[in-house]
Order: structure tokens, then sequence, then C-alpha cells
């Protein structure tokens, strides 16, 4: 999937390159690019993770502009792995979580104020807002149900699974600190330095299965045990299933390089 979209994604950005340089053609002063308002970028290292960043930034000042981000990540194993295991501390939620799938995608408004000569150039401060959903699945959650068979008197231990998914919602804000630098007539690299945002998330885990009393016990226990970060959760088990409600506070950070076209 991951190939599949670069091969799509590199070869479009060049063809764009190419399509307004061919337009360009005519031009023959620098100043003209002031005609040209627009920007439109991509974030190259975030391919590595799965992850396909675009951002459209258009000049409404001397010094100012105003950017749009939309951000996708298709499904996939847990990104970071390593890094992930070491926030997680807990090792038996993480040989829990280890195997969830997920996605995401995102949208971040922002405005930028250019420090350098021109808008587009230099050194920026750029006030931001991102609205995100991240989508999981967990296929093969694990719960063991342990009790006393009251007709014959003897302990029984058994496992059982129940597939879990959902989805978490965040609206957070920002200061992204960055650079941009003009490396052709029509190329720039766009340098998101650091980026710290702040604010919420809402979401669920649901899971649908008829339970016995026995297995709501070791459901309920299995999901209030889990250590997830961040996050505050309740767990709600009945007979036809399990959910998860997850609320607090959201944080990250922002960062990465973008080649960008103007036009």
């Amino acid at each position: 999937m991951r190939s599949y979209f670069t091969s799509l994604l590199i070869p479009a950005l060049l063809a764009l390159t190419l399509t307004a340089s061919a337009q360009s053609s005519r031009r023959q002063d620098d100043g003209d690019l002031t005609e040209r308002k627009n920007l439109l970028k991509i974030n190259v290292p975030a391919i590595a993770l799965n992850n396909y960043s675009f951002q459209y930034e258009r000049a409404i000042g001397k010094k100012i502009s105003a950017g749009l981000g939309f951000r996708f990540m298709p499904k996939t194993g847990l990104p970071l792995k390593g890094t992930l295991e070491t926030v997680i501390d807990d090792e038996e939620t993480w040989d829990k979580l280890k195997a969830l799938k997920t996605s995401n995608t995102a949208i971040t408004p922002e405005v930028r104020f250019y420090f350098g000569k021109s808008v587009f150039r230099g050194f920026y401060l750029a006030p931001f807002a991102k609205f995100a959903t991240y989508k999981a699945d967990l296929p093969e959650f694990d719960y063991t149900v342990e009790y006393t068979d009251p007709s014959h008197g003897i302990s029984i231990s058994r496992t059982e699974e129940i597939p879990l998914s959902g989805d978490l919602k965040t609206i957070t804000g920002g200061l992204l600190i960055g650079a941009q630098w003009k490396l052709s007539k029509l190329l720039y690299l766009d340098w998101w330095i650091l980026g710290p945002q702040y604010g919420s998330s809402k979401g669920h885990l649901k899971g649908t299965k008829q339970l016995d009393q026995y297995e709501q016990q070791a459901v309920r226990q299995e999901l209030e045990d889990l250590d997830i970060p961040i996050v505050d959760s309740e767990v709600h088990v009945d007979g036809n299933g399990a959910r998860m409600d997850l609320k607090g506070p959201w944080t990250g950070l922002r960062a990465g390089l973008a080649l960008g076209v103007r036009f």
C-alpha cells in the first residue's frame, strides 16, 4: 500500500513542477512570482511512516499566509512500536495492544507570520488548530474466564476472545515554529521545526459478543486493567458485549520536512 501511494505522489509532484515551469517560461523577471500566491506541499519523511500529509498555503498579505493541511494514514499496524513499547510500561497492556490496527485522518488550518523578506520565505510562527480522527481495530482481545463448576465442584479456566473496534476524535491547538526556503524559481522547502499542541480527546472501543456472567466479569477486569496513557477510561459490560469510553486531554508535537511547488 505504501509503495502504491508513493509511486503516485512523487510523479504527481514532479508533473506539477514541470507544468508550472512550462507555463512560466515566458516570464523574464523573478518579480513575476509575486503573482503566484499559492504553494502546494507534501511532507516527504512522513511517507516512510505510511502517513500522507499535504498542505495548501496561500499568501494573504506581504508577510502573512493562510494554510490548510490534510493528512491520512491507511489502516496499518502500530507505527514506531519500539517507542510505544517504552511509553506503555505495563507488559500485559502492551501484549494486548501490539496487534492493534489503526488508521487516521487530520485537518490542520493555520495562519503564518513570516519574518523574512516576504511571504513564503524565512522563519515563521504559525498558530494552528488540528482536528483528527483515529480509528482502531483489535481483532483478538484475550480474556481469561475462571469459575467453579457448581455441579462438579471443580475449578475451570479458559481463554476467550472478543473483537474490539472504535475511534478517537481529538481537537488541539498549537504554535508551529518553522522556516521555509526557496530552492529554485518554483520549488520550496518547508521545515516544520517544532509544533507543540494541546487539546482534548473523546472516543470509544466496542465489542459485540454474547457473554455469560463469568465472561462479563472477566472482560470487565481485563479492560479495566488496561493502562492506556494520556486518556481516562470508563468500562461498561453486559450480556451483549463491552464498551470502553475514552476521554481526556490530548497532546502532541508537529514536525516535518515538506517539498512544495509555487503556482
